[in-house]
């Protein structure tokens, strides 16, 4: 299925999964809680947001969503839509926010709150450990360049079960290892904006290194239900040349297989490795048991494809990423939703066969209004996830042990380097009134959940 939606409703759709099948919504601590609230401390997205053009218009996440201050309400969108469970991270620095040492009272009293209210609502809590918030000090200190971030981001997770672990009903340790990498890294639009190959290699492995030591923290407290949550890019060569099919190979390599092969097959790609060279860090090998070791379940976060131009101006990947011509979201991201089925068919055949599987993310930006009679109309968004769920309906048929799906997002929200100018939420958010206006598309998962 290649578009934007399906023949059947979403309802319709929602009748084919089967009745355990898990449904909820994601959030992300610095995209809504606002980081000016309850003694948070400064992460590395508050520096980049003050460099010059870094982001689209200028803002930051000190006010977000205010959600540190109206997740009541918010939790009362998630249980009203009819969804079971609510994914949201916990944030570093508002925990640990001038040392590793010093816990932060008010940090540990709101994620207490937050998980009440959400077991009080019937919402099962599926937790991140890390999403993108790494305090300033440790980003002061080499960031993910550095390898005791492993052992920083040990600590923390320690911190973070022995609190709340028994309220938890499932943890992976990093959202989007890519993105903390790669797109951080070397083509510098995330924090902290480097463009730099070395950098590039580092913190690849580090980021990895630091999820193995994680869920061995997490085993030695008796933590269940442990598993990761990669970031997924489908791709295809813009030509038939046999270099357009080489640097998509490399692309694949480098976005997905890096993340997959070292979690599941304690090993890293052997074209990537090349492009790394002896950027590596010195005794990579060791740590790979540790990073592969077994896990409990594997998610997914799927948006878009990528159509891959060699480039001979490229100085270390030789290609570049291009549009293509399917229909396109707010971010101009194109909408295929066979790519999500591709990843997931991969998964249960090559590196996880059995292992329960999750999409952990899914979901559009679009250029969501509230109209006069005070609704917000977003079709395009309904059709994304009815062509995304019609797609995933068929991996049932095929076997594929799919037992959840999370869409993004609850909220309108900060959407990092884009500000506040792009809307990903199913809830409208009026940033100047903090006012919450649920859009089509949550009555339409909600009328699709009551009917199940």
């Amino acid at each position: 299925m290649v578009g934007q939606g399906a023949e059947m409703s979403l309802t319709e759709i929602m009748s084919r999964f089967p009745s355990d099948m898990v449904f909820g919504v994601a959030t992300s601590s610095y995209q809504i809680e606002g980081t000016a609230h309850g003694g948070c401390g400064a992460s590395h997205w508050d520096s980049f947001a003050r460099q010059p053009g870094a982001i689209t218009d200028g803002s930051d996440g000190a006010a977000a969503c205010d959600h540190y201050n109206r997740y009541a309400e918010d939790l009362d969108l998630v249980a009203d839509g009819g969804f079971g469970a609510y994914r949201f991270p916990f944030s570093w620095p508002r925990l640990l926010p001038q040392s590793d040492k010093e816990v932060n009272a008010d940090g540990l009293a709101f994620y207490d709150r937050l998980l009440d209210a959400m077991l009080e609502r019937g919402l099962q809590p599926f937790a991140t450990l890390y999403h993108w918030d790494l305090p300033q000090r440790h980003a002061d200190n080499g960031g993910w360049q550095n390898r005791d971030v492993t052992g920083w981001f040990a600590d923390y997770t320690d911190l973070v079960i022995r609190h709340f672990g028994d309220r938890l009903a499932s943890v992976a340790p990093v959202n989007e290892p890519w993105c903390v990498s790669f797109l951080s890294h070397y083509w510098g639009h995330h924090a902290p904006g480097l463009c730099d190959l070395a950098a590039t290699a580092r913190s690849m492995h580090h980021v990895q290194l630091a999820h193995g030591r994680s869920i061995e923290v997490m085993r030695g407290h008796g933590q269940q239900n442990l598993g990761c949550v990669l970031n997924k890019e489908f791709a295809v060569p813009v030509d038939g040349s046999d270099l357009a099919a080489e640097k998509t190979y490399l692309f694949d390599g480098i976005y997905n297989r890096w993340f997959e092969e070292s979690t599941f097959r304690g090993r890293y790609p052997e074209e990537v490795l090349a492009l790394f060279g002896e950027h590596m860090p010195d005794g990579y090998e060791d740590d790979l048991g540790l990073i592969s070791a077994p896990l409990d379940w594997a998610g997914s976060n799927y948006y878009t494809r990528s159509v891959i131009a060699p480039d001979a101006g490229e100085p270390h990947l030789g290609f570049r990423c291009v549009r293509g011509d399917l229909p396109k979201t707010d971010m101009g991201w194109e909408i295929d939703p066979d790519g999500l089925a591709f990843f997931l068919r991969r998964m249960a055949r090559d590196y996880a066969p059995g292992l329960p599987l999750y999409v952990t993310e899914n979901g559009m930006a679009n250029a969501d209004m509230v109209n006069a009679a005070g609704e917000v109309q977003d079709p395009e968004r309904v059709a994304y996830f009815e062509g995304h769920l019609a797609a995933l309906a068929a991996l049932i048929d095929e076997d594929v042990p799919l037992k959840g799906y999370f869409a993004w997002s609850l909220l309108d929200n900060y959407e990092w380097a884009f500000g506040y100018s792009k809307r990903f939420g199913i809830v409208h958010v009026d940033y100047d009134s903090m006012v919450r206006t649920p859009k089509q598309s949550w009555h339409a998962w909600r009328a699709a959940l009551q009917a199940g």
